[in-house]
């Protein structure tokens, strides 16, 4: 007998005999060895897989910040009482370019200020700025780049402690040089910004970012105006 058929007659015989015990016919392939289960991830694969996927996710989140956002911390009391001293800040580079009533973090490079300076953005490039005393106020008054169509500022942040004690260096009105802006602290009597020439105009490209959000405290967290 042909051996092919010798098998195919065993494997019959075999499937007969096993449906005569009642089980099931086995197929052809059954004979072979049984191929290996998967193996179920062990408790440590399993954490590394999650600390893995948690490295990844703060790389992410620095780069984001990096590229993106940074933290400024408020030094010192210019920016009463929108901000107070030591208040972390969320600024960010993608807000385009600073507007009139922004609040921007900027870094005097040369200046003895070692630390970024937090101001309100009174005036872009080509505008006029003109300030004048009113009382223990000051009147803030700024035109387009022909000395034209006059807008008196609404500040309803500005904070008046103490009597006025800021030097100024610009007859005014003045004009904002191209490429720069002026600023202002919120606190007008104690704020070392463009009216004085330890800073006077801010090249807008020394400029970090506009305030996004502040950080801390938390129970203050979110938009400031």
């Amino acid at each position: 007998m042909d051996p092919q058929n010798r098998t195919v007659n065993e494997n019959v015989n075999e499937n007969v005999n096993e449906i005569a015990n009642g089980n099931e016919p086995k197929n052809g392939n059954e004979s072979e060895a049984a191929a290996p289960k998967r193996r179920k991830p062990s408790l440590a694969e399993d954490v590394f897989d999650i600390f893995e996927c948690f490295v990844f996710s703060l790389c992410i989140v620095f780069l984001l910040f990096s590229c993106i956002t940074r933290i400024c911390i408020v030094d010192g009391q210019s920016m009463d009482d929108t901000l107070a001293d030591g208040q972390k800040l969320i600024v960010s580079r993608l807000a385009g370019a600073p507007e009139r009533g922004d609040i921007v973090v900027f870094h005097e490079t040369g200046s003895y200020f070692n630390e970024p300076l937090v101001k309100r953005v009174i005036a872009t490039e080509g505008e006029y700025v003109d300030i004048r005393a009113e009382g223990d106020r000051l009147v803030v008054t700024v035109y387009d780049s022909d000395m034209q169509n006059p807008v008196v500022l609404t500040e309803d942040y500005a904070c008046y402690k103490d009597r006025l004690n800021v030097n100024t260096v610009h007859d005014y009105p003045v004009r904002v040089p191209e490429g720069c802006l002026f600023v202002m602290g919120d606190n007008r009597n104690h704020s070392t910004d463009s009216r004085s020439a330890l800073v006077g105009f801010v090249d807008c490209r020394r400029v970090l970012g506009t305030l996004l959000l502040r950080l801390t405290p938390f129970s203050e967290f979110g938009p400031v105006d």
